[in-house]
Parts: structure tokens; sequence; C-alpha cells
């Protein structure tokens, strides 16, 4: 059976790092931050726009596979902060890293767009009608953060990727689950800037360019959504909680998580984390925590790894990967 694998991981973050500290002047502080977010510093661009991220996890993503830059066939990226509206991301980076034999575009679905760039490049290679697919997850929320705001503590910038490849071993990716609820559109959103609310000197004046966020809400939602989400992939495919050796989720915060494991019975020591430096990078959470999974040799064969995001829209999704 042709199936798709992750034959290269890659992550990158900007060097200009922000502590807790920073967020006294808005009214937070690091003991709250570190407590109910487990956020300790975060990364923050200084000039490096998403594409610029983007295309630096993507060489070394591309070199951790062995294969060429002209080996990948399609370039899927998932931000919600792209250089321009038009055109996608994906073609700065496609011009950046020289991929003159690959199609690119953009997925929007926010903290849960790497999961939905994943399925969709596994569909590609399953069908057929592509061998190597380069997935992106790159945010720079900095650009998109009131930093005069208590949220702004949430997010930091960064980016991860990864190369998924044809294979008939048994190995890779087994199922993937994805849902949207379109009630949920304005818990996160940028108010200003589409075809709804277009630029104004009043938008800008009224800062509708930030995003703005109901936190009670995305709470809520992930704790609710995330654990029956992974109990319905689990059940479809004649699996119990035990069998997962890794849970690479999304990084709201240290809370959420918490709670997902305690509900799914997923044992902490098995749910990977690196919000205490990057804090969450939207869709580079999870490929910059697979990356580091994977550098850090934690990952082996035949053992099954549980990737899951929860995002705005709402969006949401899971997936079960054999190594």
């Amino acid at each position: 059976m042709v199936n798709a694998f992750i034959s290269g991981t890659g992550s990158y973050a900007p060097a200009n790092i922000v502590s807790n500290d920073y967020f006294d002047k808005v009214g937070s502080n690091d003991a709250w931050i570190q407590k109910n977010l487990g956020i300790k510093e975060r990364r923050i661009s200084t000039g490096e726009t998403t594409s610029d991220l983007a295309t630096m996890a993507a060489q070394r993503a591309i070199e951790n596979a062995k294969v060429s830059v002209d080996d990948i066939d399609l370039i899927i990226l998932a931000t919600a902060t792209p250089d321009k509206l038009a055109p996608s991301c994906a073609c700065f980076v496609q011009e950046k890293l020289g991929a003159i034999n690959a199609v690119a575009f953009d997925i929007s679905a926010v903290c849960s767009g790497a999961v939905f760039a994943t399925a969709t490049a596994v569909q590609f290679i399953k069908s057929g009608m592509y061998q190597h697919v380069l997935v992106i997850g790159a945010d720079t929320f900095s650009n998109i953060t009131d930093w005069e705001r208590r949220d702004s503590v949430f997010f930091g910038d960064g980016a991860g990727a990864m190369v998924i490849s044809r294979t008939e071993e048994d190995k890779g990716f087994r199922d993937f689950l994805l849902h949207t609820d379109g009630k949920g559109k304005d818990a996160w959103h940028i108010p200003a800037g589409g075809s709804a609310t277009p630029t104004s000197p009043k938008s800008i004046q009224q800062k509708q360019h930030y995003f703005q966020m109901d936190g009670p809400a995305v709470f809520k939602t992930a704790v609710d959504v995330v654990p029956r989400s992974i109990q319905e992939i689990l059940q479809r495919n004649d699996m119990t909680i035990d069998q997962i050796d890794h849970m690479i989720p999304h990084q709201p915060s240290i809370r959420i998580l918490e709670q997902v494991a305690q509900t799914i019975g997923l044992p902490w020591e098995k749910v990977h984390t690196n919000m205490d430096r990057y804090a969450n990078t939207s869709g580079g959470t999870i490929p910059i925590m697979l990356d580091e999974t994977h550098k850090d040799g934690l990952l082996h064969k035949d053992q099954w790894v549980l990737f899951a995001a929860v995002g705005a829209g709402w969006t949401w999704g899971t997936a079960l990967y054999k190594w």
C-alpha cells in the first residue's frame, strides 16, 4: 500500500528573546504566566517575515530528509500571518528556496493549520500525484499583537517544517480527523483588513488589525473538542490511549494540555511541550515540537504518535502516525 511518511524535519525561530518580565507593564506577571500558560519566554522577530522563518525551517527539513530542493513537488504553508494578503506566502517561500519544480499554496486554519496542511499533503501523495511534499507551519504573530494588552503574553514567532514522502513500508500516517465549526469565528479573529472591514484610517485608529481573543471560550472549546476528537480517531482505528507513545500537540497553554491529557487518560510524560521557550507559535507549534522531538532521538520505529490541534474558526484536528 502507498503511504506517506515524514522523511525530514526542521525548525527555526528568531534569535530575539522576550521574557515574561516585559509584560509587567500591561498588568501581567511572570508567576501568573508560567502557572497558567506554561510560558517563560518567546521569540519575537525584529524584521524577519513569515516567509523568512518558513524558508529557514524548510531548508533544514529538506537537508534532514536528504533530498534535493528540486525533488519537492508541492509546498503547503500553514499561516495566519502571510507576508502580504496576496499572493500566497508559499509563493515567497518557493522563490527563496529555489524550488522551481514545486507548486505552492497557503492554508489558513490558524493554530490547526499544520494538521490541516499535513492531511492535504498526504492525500496528494496517496493519490500518486506527488512524491515529496514540503509542509510548513509559520507565523509572526508579533505583527498582529497589540503589545499594550494583557493577551499579548500568549504568542511568539517561529516556523517548523516537514518533508512528507511516498513509501510502501509499514509506517507513516494512519488516519486524520478534521473538524470545523464556524460558530466560533469571532472567538479569535482579526476584525479588519478583509473585505468585510477594509483597511481605513478608522480601522487603524481603533486597532482592528490586531487579533482579538475570547480567552475563556478558547479554553472551554479546546478542553471539550480535542479529547472527543482523540477518542474518536482511536476508536475508529481500534486503538486505545495506552498504545500512544507520544502526543505532539499544538501549544495553546499548559492548563489546556494538562486537562486534555487527564481527560483522555494519557500520562503527562508522553505529552511533548516547548511553550516555555516559544509560547504559542500558532501554525508553527506542531512542526517545531516534532522537529525537536525527532532531533532529540525520542521517536523510535513502530511507536505511535498522536498529533492534535485546535484553532480559530473553530477548527480542530487529530492525526495518528506510526513511526
